[in-house]
């Protein structure tokens, strides 16, 4: 995500709010009962210095109007005030949080979703921490943002708009004194306000990287343990901890500046209207009722900039989240489907490669230089070669994991462009080394070849994966809990699995990812045998580094920094004593 923040500027002020207005569309009534509601509240606090005022002034002016029954209206009617401001505030504080809850959500929907389209070359340079980071803590903040910035905006406008005429009806020039200190207030809060920002936001971006040592920590918990390095990832998160820490600590410098510069003026604007006003009224310029009115309305008036300026803090972090999310939504596919894009149909498996080149956008390097293949429906094709001459790279093509720099692949005489990314990926099936089991049930996993399938459907894919027997013996059978990435299973048990998903999937077109390479050789004897049932009919890539799992294969190319250098059958490439199949079977088999 560092690219990212790069590419983009922060969003700003107005431009912030107009990105969010889309989630609030579907809540605007909601939104405009929380706002009137809002209104009601500011209307109860600005009553009651109108009604000290009227009984001050009566009792200076004409004490004998102020009676009992008076008193008891006045009482009443601001009773009743405060009635319908608690059932106001009721609502504002329940179902205006439930919007905010139901917008944050929306927001985790589509970001979520977001992350589904996104790429394989942007995980390829992103850490999980810190989209993890991005779809929790961000969003957590965004929850009291949506919900209090429109109200808090609202209620400090009326009450500065309504406060500032009530106090010009008592004396201009005070309150032209006292509202002339606001903007120095406003300019002093702006500047501690941009560095709390700033620090939020590089908060959230450590999080994420804290996050990302974590997982990384404990996923591989087991190789830890295994080098006794326990003290060494103890050291790694302290040093992460502790460039979290300082940030933080500077954060934390910067909230202390700007709530302090607030209270200072906040003191000071008080201040002056009890000197001021007093002079004022010495010299006959406000009346006593009018002046206890005024500090009354300053009071007023001061609580809610305080209220606003402890909102700032919480409107600032909001805002953080949602820049943060709002570059990732800003991330763009890398892959995109044609708008003229057509469903795949029936596929034969014919596979041609065009002069086929492509390099990696993030490193520039080239990785294939003019491949020219044709793969004939049904014939299974292995890829041998050293590490790194671009055999998985080759495979990951096809399905479009990643797009050809220059040339065209063709599936049937189809440019694979042509096809929508569903349709094409739906026609073909990967087994990898590195089986990724979801958190789930054996049944669960099996079913993800094709979710929906029944029960019946998922078991006959694993007894054709070979993978019944020993589930069936598995303390729940089919319902046994796989734990977390299967830890639970063996890796044999793993990779026929995975098979029967593929077998589930029935694809017309098959990949083989070095499926066998991690098994001891009693569990890669039984996940051969489920892997040429898997293979028959299909048409096959098999990357493979064990030489004698692809003897038979009918074509068999070996690919290095050069391109293809050589293909044939088994037989026709341990024919060339010179060649590089050749000795690389020497090599294996001594």
């Amino acid at each position: 995500m560092e690219t990212t923040q790069k590419k983009r500027t922060p969003l700003q002020g107005l431009r912030v709010f107009r990105r969010f207005m889309p989630y609030f569309r579907p809540y605007m009534c909601v939104m405009l009962l929380d706002l009137f509601c809002a209104t009601l509240t500011t209307v109860c606090d600005l009553v009651l210095p109108l009604i000290v005022r009227f009984i001050t002034s009566a009792v200076t002016s004409d004490a004998a109007a102020l009676t009992i029954s008076v008193v008891l209206r006045l009482g009443a009617a601001y009773l009743l005030l405060r009635v319908i401001d608690t059932a106001a505030y009721y609502y504002m504080q329940s179902i205006g949080h439930v919007m905010g809850s139901r917008i944050e959500s929306d927001l985790r929907r589509d970001l979520f979703s977001h992350y589904q389209e996104l790429s394989n070359d942007f995980y390829d340079n992103t850490k999980i921490g810190q989209l993890m980071s991005r779809i929790t803590t961000d969003l957590n903040d965004i929850t009291e943002f949506a919900h209090h910035m429109p109200e808090e905006l609202l209620i400090v406008v009326l009450k500065v708009v309504v406060a500032f005429v009530i106090l010009c009806g008592s004396s201009v020039l005070l309150t032209v004194i006292i509202f002339a200190v606001l903007p120095l207030m406003v300019y002093f809060s702006n500047k501690f306000a941009k560095k709390m920002r700033a620090s939020f936001k590089a908060s959230r971006h450590e999080l994420g990287e804290l996050n990302s040592q974590v997982e990384d920590s404990l996923s591989g918990i087991r190789v830890v343990k295994s080098f006794a390095n326990e003290e060494l990832e103890k050291e790694k998160f302290a040093e992460r901890n502790g460039i979290f820490l300082k940030i933080k600590k500077g954060m934390y410098h910067n909230m202390a500046g700007f709530h302090s510069v607030t209270r200072l003026f906040d003191g000071v604007m008080y201040i002056l209207v009890v000197v001021l006003g007093a002079v004022f009224m010495i010299h006959g310029r406000i009346s006593a009722p009018d002046f206890v009115a005024y500090l009354l309305y300053v009071q007023t008036l001061l609580t809610s900039i305080r209220r606003f300026v402890e909102f700032t803090e919480q409107l600032q972090r909001g805002m953080t989240s949602f820049e943060r999310f709002d570059e990732v939504m800003h991330e763009a596919p890398s892959i995109q489907e044609r708008p003229d894009a057509i469903e795949m149909a029936s596929v034969c498996g014919e596979i041609e490669f065009d002069d086929v080149s492509f390099a990696y956008e993030s490193t520039r390097e080239q990785v294939l230089t003019d491949i020219r293949l044709k793969v004939q429906p049904g014939e299974s094709v292995a890829l041998v070669g050293p590490s790194g001459s671009g055999k998985t790279t080759l495979c990951s093509l096809i399905p479009r994991f990643y797009d050809v720099t220059s040339g065209a692949i063709r599936i049937d005489g189809c440019d694979v462009r042509d096809f929508t990314l569903k349709s094409l990926r739906s026609h073909i099936g990967v087994v990898q080394q590195d089986v990724y089991m979801f958190s789930g049930t054996v049944l669960n996993n099996i079913e993800y070849g094709k979710p929906g399938a029944s029960r019946e459907e998922i078991i006959r894919a694993a007894k054709l994966a070979g993978a019944h027997e020993f589930i069936s013996e598995l303390e729940n059978g089919y319902d046994t809990y796989v734990g977390e990435h299967g830890l639970k299973l063996s890796g044999g048990q793993k990779q026929r699995i995975s098979i029967a998903r593929v077998f589930l999937k029935n694809p017309p077109i098959l990949i083989l990812d070095e499926a066998t390479s991690a098994l001891d050789n009693e569990s890669e004897r039984l996940v051969q045998q489920s892997l040429e049932k898997l293979m028959h009919g299909r048409t096959t890539f098999t990357i493979a580094h064990r030489l004698t799992t692809i003897r038979s294969a009918d074509k068999i190319l070996v690919l290095t920094d050069e391109g293809i250098v050589e293909q044939g059958s088994h037989a026709e490439l341990m024919a060339r004593e010179d060649g590089v199949y050749h000795r690389l079977y020497q090599l294996y088999t001594a």
